[in-house]
């Protein structure tokens, strides 16, 4: 279907092209030789043509993060790839390649022009993530079923469409349908739908489409609970305490306790059992309201230190712009005044004056830096302090709950060992209940079976109980550690970040003083 180039070799996207096709769209003359002693940065990039390249392969465009426009048409590609950092992309033109699969787009999060005309492709599908897409190009590719029009009715954008060359557009109903199942499109296969056209193809597909719109409520409905879900378990889990609001924990201990679930088949257990689970879930749902609760107080402290430091580093920027606002206008009089001066021992009293103000402000301006720096430890100190101290207490009441649990745990074994030991002495006289089965039986053969068997469950609840409270503890901790220090760590970049600013600054008054004095001597 598409051109090949017979006589030339597949070439892959290298650094030479690169440069090349870069060079090509960029300045001329003069700015294009500077540019090509400079050299220009991919980075900087917003457009990039690399059509009729005989490209056959996607690769080497990472450093293109800028990059808004691509063309990449007229080539024999054969697969879409090596596109995923490109997430600022908004037109990509891949028509005239030999791309027989849509896929590699999931980043293009920002891409509204998408051209995939005169490939091989027979399926629309993978383009969830363009939720931006407003026209699309699928003409002369292999698409032959109307269901892919019902796929693109989730792009809200969609305004222009071309499928025109494919097999689809021979069936009888292809415009009409497309026109129902797509009411918001306004362009398609090169020709704007008129009002018409659109009301007669609603009104033939009207039951259908109605089917269609309460299925998709539906399963828009389930999407939404499903997200909301997602996200109050995120919720729990920034609390620690996920699935700690009902009887998660507890199901967890008899999941893999066989010898557990045998017992819970003698009489009285199940009586026990219940009374045992509504007492623990108390404690799990207690144990994760009191999270809740914590998480928004160490939210609160983390909000009110973020709120202090940066509106200690706001009004210390501001000092610092005034005293730069003052030093400046006093120093472009002085300059004013040095260029107009004719005496040399004036000029040079007045360019020590200057030298002593530049001077004056840096100690002005690291004297400030030192202040911001000493009353933000001091912040931060207390932060630590704070933080620590609710991190402590949670961690502290958390195991005093955990340990009710194993209370109950403890109980609940000793009733349950009192039960198994009083069916034993009824096996051995031979009075067993006969609804017991044979598995349940094979537990009291003798008093160590029948012994180890509760002592086996027993120890299973207790590592649960053990694992979740271990878990638990050492996530906490470990997130206050790991915010401590980042805090600790942007603070120390944030003044190194600050000192590098105030000295380029200084050395630049300086490099503009010297110049200065330079040219006055050679005058």
């Amino acid at each position: 279907m598409n051109r090949l180039y017979d006589s030339m070799e597949p070439r892959v996207i290298d650094d030479g092209m690169l440069k090349l096709a870069v060079g090509e769209q960029g300045p001329q003359e003069e700015a294009g030789e500077l540019a090509k002693q400079e050299g220009i940065l991919f980075k900087d990039v917003l457009s990039l043509q690399l059509d009729f390249r005989n490209i056959l392969r996607i690769d080497n465009l990472w450093q293109f993060e800028s990059l808004r426009k691509l063309q990449l048409d007229n080539n024999i590609i054969e697969k879409i790839e090596g596109l995923e950092n490109l997430t600022h992309l908004v037109w990509l033109d891949l028509s005239f390649n030999n791309i027989e699969t849509i896929e590699g787009l999931d980043t293009l999060v920002n891409l509204e022009d998408l051209s995939l005309f005169n490939n091989r492709i027979s399926s629309i599908d993978s383009l969830d993530a363009l939720v931006k897409l407003q026209v699309l190009s699928l003409g002369n590719n292999q698409i032959d079923n109307m269901m892919n029009i019902i796929y693109l009715r989730r792009f809200r954008c969609l305004r222009t469409l071309s499928l025109s060359g494919n097999p689809i557009c021979e069936a009888e109903d292809y415009k009409m349908f497309i026109c129902a199942y797509l009411p918001d499109l306004v362009y398609l296969d090169f020709r704007r739908i008129d009002d018409h056209t659109k009301e007669v193809a609603e009104a033939k597909h009207h039951y259908s489409i109605e089917e269609l719109k309460h299925r998709e409520n539906l399963m828009q409905a389930r999407l939404e609970e499903e997200q909301a879900r997602r996200e109050e378990l995120e919720k729990h889990k920034t609390a620690f305490v996920e699935h700690l609001n009902g009887s998660f924990l507890f199901d967890s201990m008899y999941a893999e306790d066989s010898e557990g679930n045998k017992l819970s088949s003698l009489p009285g257990v199940s009586e026990l059992l219940e009374a045992y689970r509504d007492k623990f879930v108390i404690i799990c749902v207690n144990i994760f309201e009191y999270g809740l609760k914590q998480q928004e107080k160490r939210k609160t402290e983390l909000d009110t230190f973020n709120e202090c430091v940066h509106e200690a580093i706001q009004e210390n920027q501001e000092q610092g712009k005034r005293k730069i606002a003052k030093f400046e206008e006093k120093h472009l009089m002085s300059l004013s005044a040095i260029r107009e001066e004719l005496e040399m021992p004036n000029i040079e009293k007045m360019i020590l004056e200057c030298s002593t103000d530049i001077s004056e402000l840096f100690d002005a301006l690291m004297t400030l830096e030192m202040q911001l720096v000493e009353q933000l430890e001091e912040t931060i100190n207390m932060f630590e302090r704070n933080i620590v101290d609710l991190v402590g207490l949670f961690v502290e009441n958390v195991q005093s709950l955990m340990a009710q649990c194993r209370d109950l745990e403890n109980h609940h074994h000793e009733k349950v060992l009192e039960i198994s030991i009083s069916t034993l002495e009824k096996a051995i006289k031979g009075d067993l209940d006969e609804d017991l089965s044979e598995d349940v039986r094979a537990l009291f053969v003798d008093k160590d079976t029948t012994v180890n068997a509760v002592g086996a469950s027993h120890d299973i609840h207790l590592l649960k109980i053990d694992n979740r409270e271990d878990e638990l503890v050492t996530r906490i901790n470990s997130w206050c550690t790991r915010l401590v220090d980042k805090i600790h760590r942007d603070e120390i970049m944030r003044n190194r970040k600050r000192v590098k600013e105030i000295n380029l600054y200084i050395d630049h008054m300086k490099s503009e003083l010297d110049n200065l004095e330079y040219s006055d001597i050679l005058d």
